[in-house]
């Protein structure tokens, strides 16, 4: 394997070996630290080299990963490395960079809004941990259904949020004013009754308008609980996919193995 080859594996978070995962464990911790002062109001000393350290880790993934982009692209050499800096993750890796190198310079007028980029980085948890990973994985291969739900939710918000905006039409004797002021207040309001949040700010006065919240909330139950079924199962059978394919790789090296010992005298 040639020395690009060996930063690919490093680099990639699916690969399943002891480098890889010390890599990914050192980002993610990049990655804390450099999330930790978005927690204070107050700048300390130490704060700057969280910022430091981790601009650093970021900067050097993001030359590693600019490095080997034409290795996992299906474009030719030269493509793949003028594509990969407008990829998705590559300008979230960038932005996340920039915060950098206005603590290292305060020429760099042009990042004074450091602070709302630093919260870039919380989305690059997403490329090393696992669990969101597998995740990700899974809202993949189960995006039709998942939309399919999510569009029924929407909907059924829509026209809970269109029945409940005429059918509550008394006066709140407390505020002298109507209850869903807009539209907007009425979807609002759905969307958390469909939910079952309940935040309390707005609730049905009238009597049609309470049997309304009453049936809106049960038939939201059921629809909220579509995904999360969707996505357990989902999440089982990837767990389940990826032990198989550990178990077929480590088969395959053993006979491998085997196979070499049997050829030698």
């Amino acid at each position: 394997m040639t020395i690009r080859e060996h930063i690919k594996e490093l680099v990639d978070t699916r690969k399943d070996n002891l480098y890889s995962r010390i890599y990914d464990w050192i980002m993610l911790s990049a990655i804390v630290i450099g999330i930790i002062p978005l927690m204070f109001r107050e700048r300390q000393r130490l704060f700057w080299y969280f910022d430091i350290i981790s601009g650093i880790c970021y900067m050097i993934d993001y030359i590693l990963r600019w490095m080997t982009a034409d290795l996992s692209s299906k474009h030719n050499r030269m493509t793949a490395f003028l594509l990969y800096p407008f990829t998705p993750m590559a300008i979230i890796d960038l932005l996340s960079i920039l915060p950098t190198f206005n603590m290292l310079s305060s020429t760099f007028k042009v990042v004074r809004v450091s602070r709302l980029l630093r919260l870039l980085r919380v989305i690059k948890v997403v490329r090393y941990y696992e669990p969101l990973v597998i995740i990700l994985s899974v809202v993949r291969r189960q995006g039709r259904i998942l939309w399919t739900v999510f569009s029924l939710a929407i909907f059924y918000i829509f026209i809970t949020a269109l029945i409940m905006f005429n059918a509550e039409e008394e006066v709140n004797p407390e505020t002298g004013q109507y209850l869903f002021t807009s539209f907007f207040d009425a979807f609002y309001w759905a969307a958390c009754t469909l939910t079952t949040v309940g935040y309390g700010d707005l609730y049905p006065i009238s009597n049609v308008g309470r049997v309304i919240s009453i049936i809106s909330s049960m038939v939201g139950i059921a629809i909220i609980a579509l995904p999360s079924g969707i996505v357990t199962a989902g999440y089982i059978d990837e767990l389940r996919s990826r032990k198989d394919a550990k178990k077929a790789k480590k088969a395959k090296r053993v006979k491998e193995a085997n196979e070499a010992n049997n050829v030698m005298p």
